[in-house]
């Protein structure tokens, strides 16, 4: 059950959707939605900013869609893992941009292993996306999926890619069986995220944590 607070602080985020750094994004996926009726399509959080935007977190949305109604990366223990790193490597929100491989999921349903084809349908979504956010030009792929994706993109050669210097980045999903582990075997998980991400850092001009 979710707590009066927490409601409330959820209607302020989707009462501010259209904030202008994200508006055009969350105007998108507005779009995808009206293409599959009966689909919800998250949001991107505020919190983002396009303009700002330097790394995408790009997650393989198996599971059920957030009851925030916002891109999240998978589950609370998934979100808590997302933030500990940004908050380790000093990454600011603003600079980074989630974004699901599949954007569409059926209400009350988890997605669960995504075909081909649906991962093949989130490509011109990503495309898309990438086309508003100018400054981006790394991309870490959380997951089987997205990093079946993240293929995809590289495979298609577009201008866009190669006038940023588009880099892509391959790490484990954050939640459920693919985070299964013991103790140092996930430590293991998140030191190769933190490398990642630290690495997207420098290459976008954010400076590498620690130095």
């Amino acid at each position: 059950m979710t707590s009066p607070a927490v409601s409330d602080q959820h209607k302020d985020l989707m009462d501010r959707r259209y904030d202008s750094g994200v508006a055009d994004i969350n105007h998108l996926i507005d779009e995808l939605r009206e293409q599959k009726p009966g689909t919800e399509v998250p949001y991107v959080d505020p919190i983002h900013n396009a303009d700002e935007c330097r790394i995408v977190s790009l997650y393989s949305n198996i599971g059920q869609a957030s009851e925030t109604g916002f891109i999240w990366p998978g589950d609370t223990e998934a979100a808590t893992r997302m933030l500990g790193l940004q908050w380790q490597l000093g990454l600011r929100p603003e600079y980074v941009m989630p974004w699901n491989v599949h954007p569409w999921f059926t209400p009350g349903e988890a997605n669960g292993k995504l075909t081909p084809p649906q991962i093949s349908a989130g490509l011109k979504p990503l495309l898309r996306m990438l086309a508003l956010v100018p400054r981006a030009s790394v991309l870490v792929a959380h997951g089987t999926e997205a990093q079946r994706l993240a293929a995809l993109l590289l495979k298609t050669e577009n201008p866009l890619l190669w006038r940023r210097g588009f880099k892509t980045f391959k790490v484990r999903a954050l939640s459920g069986r693919a985070f299964a582990g013991s103790p140092a075997r996930q430590q293991e998980w998140l030191d190769v995220m933190h490398e990642a991400y630290a690495d997207a850092m420098a290459r976008t001009g954010l400076g590498r944590p620690g130095k």
